[in-house]
Order: structure tokens, then C-alpha cells, then sequence
């Protein structure tokens, strides 16, 4: 099956797995689970913003950075910039923050407040094991899944 059919099926899933739930812990727990286990992402999870820093959240893989500042490493900036960034070869982004030198490429998504859609709740970050794994496919169904990610607050 080819990436964009595997994704589109996904995002049905994701669809079903957080209709009528409002947990955005429960939430972020079976969207990691079911993206990791689907797509055989390296390292799946959120970041989510607490005070002035990304705080880990529920994962899926080795264990993870527990805080990143604002503007640091990729989660970081995908943060301040609050649009998602893809990562062909992590050796190469400056100020890389390197929770685990197995990882190589990453694409980080930025997950909005519903009520303030220019507040950053959150960051959906994926890493893989290999160079250049991440494209426009990844990122325009990862975005989707991330709307269904927001919070009411």
C-alpha cells in the first residue's frame, strides 16, 4: 500500500479513536500509539506547552527529552514559528537537540488551541532512523491529524 492510501485510512482511524473524547491526554495517547504502530515511525509523541517550555507528553519509542525551551532544537522552533518542519537530516539543522543519536530525520507539527488559533498548545514530533524518511505526504496528513489533537481551551 502506498504512503498516501496507508495515511488516509490513518486519519479515518484517528477520526474514530477521538470522536466524543475530550481527554486531550487520552487523545495524544491513542493518536501516538496508533501512528507509531501504523506508519512504524523510530520515536512518536507530543510535547505539550507548559509555562515558558515544551514538556513531553504521551510517546511511543525510547525514552525522550523531558523539557525543551522556546525556539530550541526543532520542537522548539516549530513552536515559535508555529508551522511544522520537516528534517531530511537532523545533523544539519542548527541547534539540533539530540535526545537520541539513533534519530536522523523529523518532522515536528504544531498542534493549535481551538478557541486561539494562533496559541501553540502542543507539538506532535516524529523521528526516524533514517535520512530524508519525511515529505509534503507526511506533512499534509500529520497536519490533519493534529487538528483532531486541539483542546477546547
Amino acid at each position: 500500500m502506498e504512503k498516501e492510501e496507508r495515511y488516509q485510512l490513518l486519519l479515518n482511524q484517528v477520526r474514530a479513536l477521538v470522536e466524543g473524547e475530550s481527554d486531550q491526554i487520552a487523545i495524544m495517547s491513542n493518536v501516538a500509539a496508533v501512528l507509531h504502530q501504523e506508519m512504524n515511525f523510530w520515536w512518536t509523541g507530543f510535547y505539550r506547552v507548559k509555562n515558558d517550555e515544551l514538556v513531553l507528553g504521551p510517546f511511543q519509542g525510547p525514552v525522550a527529552c523531558m523539557h525543551i525551551g522556546y525556539g530550541k532544537g526543532v520542537c522548539g522552533t516549530a513552536w515559535k514559528q508555529r508551522q511544522t518542519i520537516v528534517v531530511p537530516d537532523v545533523e544539519e539543522f542548527p541547534g539540533h537537540i539530540a535526545c537520541s543519536s539513533a534519530s536522523r530525520s523529523e518532522i515536528v507539527v504544531p498542534i493549535f488551541s481551538k478557541t486561539d488559533p494562533e496559541r501553540v498548545i502542543a507539538v506532535l514530533d516524529i523521528d526516524s532512523e533514517h535520512l530524508n524518511t519525511f515529505d509534503s505526504i507526511d506533512q499534509k496528513y500529520l497536519e490533519a491529524i493534529c487538528l483532531l489533537c486541539r483542546d477546547d481551551s
